[in-house]
């Protein structure tokens, strides 16, 4: 039974399902998230649940536990588990974390900023934190949007990330590698009553730091982010990766994962499909200015 539901489309749907076979039954629990994994905010001001997409992100799932634990030893403001361990429950990963309180206001670049500076002062924790495998998910992303999508936008991403991956396995950093979020996005941070927080922590890694600023460089180039807000980031941080001559290689892996991470949705969604195509069209133009839409 439990290969069947691994296989099973992943739909809002399910995710109640599985939240209700975890002991979450709650009819008015209100979606937050519907990706990788369905998050759900229960009712009453409860915890905040997350059911995982397959069995196979358990081990993720455990780490970001373990994460978001240590980074509350160390003072860093992020969000903090409910409930220490992950389960498996019919075949998806789910965890629960502490409710944070409303927001104030929306994050800012500069919110993220000053987060990031806490974080990339961090020493390496007392366990092993996994690389930031950026193109690691592109394979199970593709396989996942089956053929919803063309085949030669699945080859033509399969040569590209395997051209990528050898290039950011040459890349000399320009800052300290160590503890980096991951997926640092202003939307991964909550500001509340008591300032910004950290939030999404599935990604954290060891890895170049300079991971976490190329993000925000395809935010402004793709998705349209104010250049003076890209400014203000880069002042508040203290440094522009754009000033480094590898910022060119990383944002190209993230490009790719972005593309596959939509394909997954492509079964289901037609705006995800299409989206997905007016992302392979403008990498295949190799366009870097074609504004692409948050998804």
């Amino acid at each position: 039974m439990a290969r069947e539901f691994e296989t099973a489309a992943f739909t809002e749907e399910r995710a109640r399902h599985v939240l209700a076979a975890a002991g979450h039954a709650a009819p008015g629990a209100r979606l937050l998230a519907l990706g990788e994994n369905a998050v759900f905010a229960l009712p009453h001001h409860g915890p905040v649940v997350r059911v995982g997409r397959s069995a196979e992100l358990l081990d993720r799932m455990r780490g970001e536990l373990r994460t978001a634990a240590w980074l509350a030893e160390q003072d860093v403001p992020a969000v903090r588990p409910a409930e220490p361990e992950a389960r498996l429950v019919e075949g998806h990963p789910v965890s629960v974390w502490q409710r944070l309180p409303d927001a104030v206001r929306p994050a800012r670049a500069t919110d993220l900023a000053a987060l990031l500076r806490l974080v990339h002062r961090l020493p390496a924790p007392p366990f092993a934190l996994p690389k930031r495998e950026l193109l690691g998910g592109v394979e199970r992303w593709l396989q996942s949007a089956g053929d919803a999508i063309d085949p030669s936008d699945t080859a033509f991403l399969r040569e590209r990330r395997d051209r990528i991956a050898a290039a950011v396995g040459h890349l000399v950093p320009r800052l300290t590698p160590g503890p980096v979020h991951g997926d640092a996005l202003p939307r991964n941070v909550h500001v509340g009553p008591e300032g910004p927080v950290l939030v999404d922590l599935e990604t954290f890694s060891g890895d170049l730091r300079e991971h976490d600023l190329v993000v925000m460089v395809l935010t402004r180039d793709r998705y349209g982010l104010d250049p003076a807000e890209y400014d203000a980031f880069t002042a508040a941080y203290g440094w522009d990766v754009r000033e480094w001559d590898g910022c060119s290689v990383l944002r190209g892996a993230r490009e790719i994962a972005s593309c596959a991470w939509v394909a997954q949705h492509a079964p289901a969604n037609a705006a995800a499909l299409a989206e997905f195509r007016r992302r392979v069209a403008s990498l295949r133009a190799d366009d870097p200015e074609v504004r692409w839409h948050a998804f």
